[in-house]
Order: C-alpha cells, then structure tokens, then sequence
C-alpha cells in the first residue's frame, strides 16, 4: 500500500482506518515519520525566517549568529526533529489509550497495538490542523482541542468496525 493511499485515506475515509489495523507495524512508523519530517519542516522553515527577522532587531547578536550559522541550523533540525518525534508519539499514545478505553466500553476486540496504528492514521487531520494554525497565527487552544476531537471521532468510527467481543 503507497503512502499517498494511506494519507488520503485518513483524511477522508476514516471506517478504512480500522482495516489498516492489520498493516505491518513498519508501514505505520513510516508513514508517521513522514508526517514527523513534514512538521519538522514546517517548523524548521518558521526557526529560519524568525530567527532572521529577531536578528535584524539586535546589533550585537547579528555578527555572533552569522558567525556560528553553519552550526545553528544543523543543530536546530536535529532538535526539532527529536523534539517532534517525541511528541507525536507520546501524542498517538495517548490517543490509542483512550481509544482502548472507548473499545472497552464499545464492546469492541481491538488490542492496544490495533488501536495504536488506527490512531497513527487518525492524528493526520490533527497534525495537519496544527500547521495551518501555525501558518494562519490562529488559536492554539482551540485548534488544539479541535484535533483532538476530530482524531478521537475517527478513532470512535473506527472501532465501530472493529470486530465485537464474543
């Protein structure tokens, strides 16, 4: 399965989620890693554009970043790409716990490491929502609370999918 079918398919078809339950765990780490570098990306090209305007407002700061530039960068991406990792994984963990708690009450056979890789395809529209809201300079509170709602919603469509416990 291509990664561009997997994406489309967490954005707009999320009963599809619940079969992708069954793909190999190194296809759904994939998959994550790629929204991993598209955030880290994103992020990198904002620490590059801020760090430039901040510079231009302090004199003295200009000659000390423009002297260790070649190492700023490198160490930036490294750090944002760690940093995010962290995040988006403790962030999908979190949702398929409480999506284990939802099958539970559902009535639903579904072991943590299905509703692990559901929820990894679920978080796409949360962590695209958090990039829009970062370019449009909107609410963080709210577009925060918005993603979770909408990964939570396809992980509850999902489970409905999920086979029934016996």
């Amino acid at each position: 399965m291509k990664h561009s079918q997997l994406f489309i398919d967490s954005l707009i078809n999320p009963k599809k989620l619940a079969a992708y339950r069954i793909l190999s765990i190194g296809k759904v780490i994939q998959y994550v890693f790629i929204l991993i570098t598209l955030i880290t990306a994103f992020s990198f090209g904002q620490f590059t554009t801020g760090v430039n305007e901040n510079v231009l407002n302090i004199d003295g700061l200009t000659e000390y970043i423009a002297d260790i530039q070649w190492l700023l960068y490198p160490f930036a991406f490294i750090f944002l790409f760690i940093f995010t990792t962290l995040l988006i994984f403790a962030r999908i963990s979190l949702y398929a716990l409480a999506g284990y708690f939802f099958s539970k009450i559902m009535k639903r056979r579904g072991e943590y490491r299905h509703i692990w890789r559901t929820a990894a395809f679920a978080a796409t529209w949360a962590i695209l929502i958090s990039i829009l809201s970062e370019m449009f300079q909107l609410s963080g509170t709210w577009t925060t609370l918005i993603g979770i709602f909408i990964t939570m919603l396809f992980i509850i469509i999902a489970l409905t999918k999920y086979p029934k416990q016996s």
